[in-house]
């Protein structure tokens, strides 16, 4: 399950035996509802969740939340080899001066990756504890259960192991506000970086058509401001634009979300011992705003697939299309690491 700034998503997997796909859906929120992924009407989002389990005919009376906003901090941290219980108890009083908030108003978990010795190495996850209160506050209402929160960037991880579970895999879900970057080795998370940039997707237009201004009549188109000459952008982000772009134009945004995932992969490259990546893998309703899936494709030295949702899982019935079934890939890879 996973609430966004335009909507709340979900997926229902079976795992006995072989994992499917048993239901899915997402129902649009009313703006101002939820903005980048924390709640700001618990009634709203609550009777979002509620309309979602009823079209959707999800059976589940509980869920696992996927996370992913700007304030969820993922970095790298090694510490002494300790039981998971006695590390769940010190790892507060290591990263409280990594923290862009007091430990006690945060979330933390750890995500262990290798070890050397007597030295554990893995991944800090640090979310806004009120965040994640306000979002299970939200289910509460709906009377769905929360038995687990987890991020949304693991999720991704998860899916993409099930596509590419060997070498070195550079898992990227573009969104409509944040994109997430994950890189694999041999299915297991090695890096994670998440980066926020605002795309002019389908639910974004959606969702803007639907905002009344001062005068209470609804907008039903908007000009975009964010298109700009083509030449503004060579050299200053470093993309050269693509001939799939509109005439002589480029999205700025797309650029921008393009610059990022290019630099993120560079950064991981140029570490100590790191392993060229194998391929790309993209998803996210992001790619498909103009020009964003043929820039990546060409900035970087891979090659790239775009994931949907049924490359992760076998289906019962019929499979989502267009911005929903990449859309998700990320929230089918959360239900996967329910049981972990």
């Amino acid at each position: 399950m996973e609430i966004t700034e335009e909507s709340v998503r979900a997926v229902e997997v079976s795992v006995e035996r072989q994992p499917q796909v048993v239901a899915y859906g997402e129902v649009a929120l009313p703006p101002d509802a939820a903005h980048d992924s924390e709640v700001l009407d618990q009634g709203a989002v609550a009777t979002a969740i509620h309309e979602l389990w009823s079209i959707a005919r999800i059976r589940a009376k509980s869920a696992t939340l996927g996370i992913a906003n700007r304030r969820v901090l993922v970095r790298e941290h090694t510490t002494t080899v300790m039981a998971p219980e006695l590390l769940r108890q010190a790892l507060p009083f290591q990263v409280q001066d990594l923290l862009p908030v007091p430990v006690a108003q945060a979330v933390l978990d750890y995500y262990p990756i290798s070890q050397q010795g007597d030295q554990l190495h893995g991944l800090l996850v640090a979310a806004v504890s009120s965040t994640v209160e306000d979002m299970i506050a939200a289910f509460s209402r709906a009377k769905i259960r929360i038995d687990g929160v987890d991020l949304a960037a693991f999720g991704l991880a998860r899916a993409a192991s099930h596509v590419a579970p060997e070498g070195t895999v550079a898992a990227i879900h573009v969104g409509d506000h944040t994109t997430q970057i994950v890189i694999l080795r041999n299915g297991i998370p090695d890096f994670v970086r998440i980066t926020p940039v605002d795309l002019d997707t389908l639910a974004v237009r959606r969702r803007n058509a639907r905002i009344a201004p001062e005068d209470g009549t609804f907008v039903a188109a908007r000009v975009d401001p964010t298109r700009i000459a083509a030449e503004e952008l060579v050299g200053a982000a470093g993309i050269v634009p693509m001939g799939a772009l509109r005439s002589d134009a480029v999205n700025r945004p797309a650029a921008e979300v393009i610059g990022r995932i290019r630099s993120t992969l560079a950064f991981y490259l140029n570490r100590e011992s790191a392993p060229q990546i194998d391929q790309v893998l993209m998803t996210g309703a992001g790619i498909a705003v103009d020009g964003v899936a043929q820039g990546v494709a060409s900035a970087i030295d891979a090659p790239v697939r775009t994931v949907v949702l049924h490359d992760v899982l076998p289906l019962q019935g019929a499979g989502p299309t267009g911005d929903l079934a990449l859309d998700l890939v990320g929230t089918v890879g959360i239900a996967l690491g329910k049981d972990r």
